[in-house]
């Protein structure tokens, strides 16, 4: 299944799930991760079954090789022989031209400022939001003519605070870097909360329209999660901008 948000702007979201695909366990369904050991013949199914569900040429969805850092990527168009840079942010100025964030847990962060037709992805895990990916994929939308406060912001479906819980002197080191990211789980144990982490860093960059999604990966059967399953697939987070008339 696949959850689509739209802005009367004419910015476009799309989440999908674990379901409606054609991948055998333990990546029943809908794996859209090439690097997981998955056929790949699977996840290109996969990812031709959502691009035609969207409406979009699946040749010409932009994903990333994501490492969790915080270089971001500028797309002009399809990557040159089909390979992906090394990057968790990526940004284009090309009306109707998707981007794609990959995850299983971590944060995947759409942004569009439909005004300007520009439209940034990112993958917010831990480590990159300590490094600053999502305000760093902000700062290249702006050089390429958005501005913050017309940017509207959606997360999909993520671990949630209550549930990620790591080492103290982890969640110490994460609160230093993004002040209010730190938390404790509903055990009472150290905890990080990427999606306030993630909230609170792109206010300070100027953008205020933020919805976060309300879907823990971690409690969620409907969606691919690696804390709870380590071997599994990953689902997809998409965002275009309508092309030009």
């Amino acid at each position: 299944m696949i959850d689509r948000q739209n802005t009367a702007s004419g910015a476009h979201y799309a989440f999908t799930d674990r379901w409606g695909g054609v991948s055998a366990a333990p990546y029943d369904s809908l794996n859209l991760g090439g690097a997981v050991g998955d056929d790949p013949l699977a996840v290109e199914a996969n990812r031709v079954r959502v691009a035609a569900g969207l409406g979009l040429d699946p040749a010409g969805v932009c994903w990333m090789h994501q490492v969790h850092g915080r270089e971001v990527a500028v797309a002009e168009g399809a990557w040159p022989d089909g390979r992906p840079p090394e990057a968790d942010g990526v940004v284009t100025a090309r009306r109707g031209l998707a981007l794609a964030v990959l995850t299983a847990d971590c944060t995947p962060v759409l942004l569009a400022d439909a005004t300007a037709g520009v439209v940034g992805a990112a993958h917010a895990g831990r480590p990159g939001l300590a490094l600053g990916v999502v305000p760093a994929t902000v700062e290249a939308m702006v050089a390429l003519g958005a501005e913050p406060e017309r940017i509207t912001a959606r997360t999909g479906p993520a671990v949630c605070g209550a549930c990620y819980e790591v080492p103290p002197a982890m969640r110490d080191e994460v609160e230093a870097a993004v002040p209010g990211s730190g938390c404790f789980t509903r055990q009472g144990t150290p905890g990080v909360d990427i999606g306030e982490g993630v909230r609170r860093q792109l206010a300070a960059a100027g953008v205020t329209d933020v919805l976060l999604s309300p879907v823990c990966t971690l409690e969620s059967t409907d969606h691919f999660s690696y804390r709870r399953d380590h071997n599994t697939g990953r689902q997809a987070s998409y965002v275009w901008v309508s092309p030009d008339e």
